[in-house]
């Protein structure tokens, strides 16, 4: 990655003034979308890479969640790499949407204490997050003609490398299965509030990702991530060149909510006793916690036949965090 130049370079627009069209074709540009007054000492940073010639434009966020670092590497690294003269259409990267959250590496802005995945399509006039989610959505995410949204695992949880789509969208399928993830998960639903549920209401096709998290960036799923993302440009025909392919292992199927996984009622230390994508059968016992004095606090079975998509990996567990989340699998 070579460095990216200072921010004497950095073009300063309110949300409701950014425009594309206004920057020179064949270039790279760093740009800040500044929020005030509507969210004060909040800017979002932009990365706009305009290919010389005309095309689609393929919209990518990172760090919704400030715990979630994967994707912010991979698309600086991308910025700097890709050449804007060789591209038939736009990159527009947004590698951290929640500035708050990420310098504080929490999952929630430390301000509101809300959870940016939660809170789309925003508001002008609401809490810091609901701001940001408001101009993510309008200045950044309506302009796409495909939308991808990078996500993991963050600090606490543990997922596999996968990219999720909408079973519902032949575009969003075509795209899954080009994008280069081990795992993939199709959901024929999606929950409000998400980055993708707003692209959905503007009929954009999208995807998200998932990786192994654990407040670290594991070298394959860099890898992934960044393959993914060239690879979509390649399917969109930004950038030309063959697809790097990578074979599918397994199809989830099933909701993607893991708000509505397995529960705890109590604080606790977790014993789990599965794996990820473990097969379980309905009614299996998932793990358990204990108190300190290593007594059992609360025991969590599976409700469904599936596989294990998800397991609270920090061991230690407060009351109404999600434990697991089992899934069924297509192939």
């Amino acid at each position: 990655m070579q460095p990216i130049s200072s921010s004497s370079a950095r073009h300063q627009v309110a949300p409701e003034e950014f425009d594309i069209g206004k920057f020179q074709p064949g270039s790279k540009s760093t740009i800040a979308l500044n929020l005030a007054p509507d969210a004060s000492d909040t800017e979002l940073p932009v990365l706009l890479i305009k290919g010389k010639h005309k095309g689609a434009t393929l919209v990518v966020t990172a760090g919704v969640h400030g715990d979630e670092f994967e994707g912010v590497r991979a698309l600086l690294e991308l910025y700097s790499e890709l050449d804007p003269v060789q591209m038939h259409g736009t990159l527009l990267a947004v590698p951290v949407a929640n500035p708050q959250a990420f310098w504080n590496a929490t999952r929630v802005n430390p301000i509101d204490k809300a959870n940016l995945a939660r809170k789309f399509p925003g508001a002008k006039e609401g809490t810091v997050t609901e701001v940001i989610a408001f101009h993510l959505a309008r200045s950044v995410i309506a302009r796409a003609d495909f939308f991808v949204d990078l996500h993991s695992a963050g600090v606490k949880l543990l997922m596999p490398p996968m990219v999720g789509y909408d079973q519902n969208d032949p575009r969003s399928v075509a795209a899954a299965m080009v994008f280069g993830a081990p795992v993939l998960w199709g959901h024929s639903e999606i929950p409000p509030g998400r980055t993708i549920s707003f692209a959905a209401s503007r009929k954009i096709p999208w995807l998200y990702t998932e990786a192994r998290g654990a407040g670290r960036i594991d070298a394959e799923d860099l890898l992934m991530f960044k393959r993914g993302v060239i690879n979509l440009l390649k399917h969109l025909g930004i950038v030309h060149g063959e697809l790097d392919r990578h074979p599918v292992e397994r199809v989830l199927v099933g909701s993607g909510d893991l708000d509505v996984g397995l529960s705890a009622r109590q604080r606790g230390f977790l014993l789990p006793r599965v794996e990820l994508l473990e097969r379980v059968t309905c009614g299996q016992e998932l793990g358990w916690t204990v108190n300190i004095y290593g007594e059992t606090v609360e025991k969590f079975f599976s409700p469904r036949a599936g596989l294990v998509a998800m397991i609270h990996a920090f061991p230690i567990i407060e009351p109404e965090d999600v434990v697991f989340v089992v899934t069924d699998q297509l192939k």
